[in-house]
């Protein structure tokens, strides 16, 4: 091992699993801030492989200030229209010429946000639902690198700041997590009248859990309010048997609790998210990089969608103190849950943070300098290979959101 400063602590206070109260959100693809979370990556992914294929390597750029503000629209069942489009801007900035070589910066990112808007919302018209803007400022162009122990080329950070990684997901978060993307996913696959905009909140106190789900129904789908109640009974159904997945406490799932049949108040729309209805998003207000907003835990408030991938250590940092945390508990035997922080310092080589920080909740019996050695290896090597977490970043294989 290298002499990286890494400290492996007790975790202060109980696990997460074992405190009375604990609460979870996710918002889904189709939210307005998951929205420019994705458009942002996708966006941030395509920069980088533009530079890679035109240049030989990642130029300077940023695109997590990406804003959406919302349209207008008036659904109707078996069929409603967007009356003002939703405007989304790419915002940030980027290198476009490097050595003579022009990069149309500006092109390609809207290139990757039609493409995104195509393969994640069929029901979003690109140009027409939608109208994208960008105005990316001029980049810095190279990306400061220093020269490691067995001669690779490590990035310097960009900034000096913190990511925070957490495992394992409690009963509540993972079921969360996972309502999202299975309603987003396979059900829906099924059940084209469940749009993309789905909020997920869990709350538990003691050993009951209530889901608090919010499903944007596309108005097409539905022909009248019967048709409507069985989308949403439906939805219920489902959560409370996935749910059963993976806890044997009292589950309780609510669906679209705001509507009120009488008023003809429901959650209706033509386009199935709420950024035609005047909810607007940004970049880096959702979920962090695990897909979670878990206030019981631990987070950076970094936004990790959009930053580039090479040194930005809002991205880096989120990203793979995660991974680590994943690992150790995985690896390592008698961990309950495992908190990983990594700070960095402004110019300095990522693969070697201010500090690197586990903190644990271990089995009884299990005390952490048992363990501590091993833990540590764990954070070296990870720490070592830091450069992987980017080259994963823009194969598209790591979640930000």
């Amino acid at each position: 091992m290298t002499d990286r400063n890494i400290r492996v602590e007790p975790v202060v206070g109980r696990a997460v699993e074992a405190q009375d109260v604990e609460i979870v959100e996710r918002k889904g693809l189709g939210h307005p801030d998951s929205l420019c979370d994705g458009i942002a990556e996708h966006v941030s992914q395509a920069l980088a492989r533009e530079y890679i294929d035109r240049v030989g390597k990642v130029l300077h750029y940023n695109t997590d200030e990406t804003q959406l503000v919302a349209g207008s629209s008036a659904p109707e069942f078996g069929g409603g229209e967007v009356v003002d489009p939703i405007y989304l801007l790419i915002t940030g900035r980027a290198t476009k010429e490097y050595e003579g070589t022009k990069i149309p910066a500006e092109t390609i990112a809207l290139r990757a946000a039609r493409e995104y808007i195509h393969e994640q919302f069929p029901f979003i018209e690109y140009g027409v639902d939608i109208i994208a803007d960008v105005k990316l400022g001029e980049g810095s162009g190279d990306l400061q690198e220093v020269f490691g122990e067995d001669g690779k080329q490590i990035p310097m950070s960009n900034d000096t700041s913190f990511g925070v990684g957490h495992a394992p997901l409690t009963e509540t978060e993972r079921i969360v997590l996972e309502t999202e993307r299975q309603l987003n996913g396979r059900y829906s696959d099924d059940n084209p009248a469940v749009g993309q905009d789905i909020k997920v909140m869990g709350k538990r106190e003691s050993d009951t859990i209530d889901v608090t789900v919010a499903v944007a129904v596309v108005d097409s789908y539905v022909a009248d309010i019967d048709e409507y109640d069985e989308t949403i009974d439906g939805v219920q159904t489902f959560v409370e048997t996935l749910a059963a997945d993976y806890t044997d406490r009292d589950v309780r799932v609510h669906v679209n609790t705001a509507d009120n049949y009488e008023e003809d108040s429901i959650y209706l729309t033509t386009t199935g998210t709420s950024a035609e209805q005047g909810d607007d998003g940004s970049v880096g207000r959702g979920n962090r990089a695990n897909g979670l907003i878990t206030p019981n835990r631990s987070m950076s408030m970094e936004a990790t969608s959009g930053k580039n991938p090479v040194n930005h250590i809002g991205k880096i940092y989120n990203l793979l103190s995660t991974e680590i945390a994943r690992t150790v508990v995985a690896e390592v035997d008698g961990i309950l849950e495992a908190r990983i922080r990594l700070l960095s310092q402004i110019g300095q080589p990522i693969d070697r943070p201010h500090v690197a920080d586990a903190s644990l909740v271990t089995d009884d019996g299990i005390e952490v300098g048992d363990i501590e050695d091993d833990v540590t290896a764990i954070i070296d090597s990870e720490l070592e290979n830091v450069t992987a977490i980017t080259e994963r970043v823009i194969a598209g294989e790591l979640t930000t959101f």
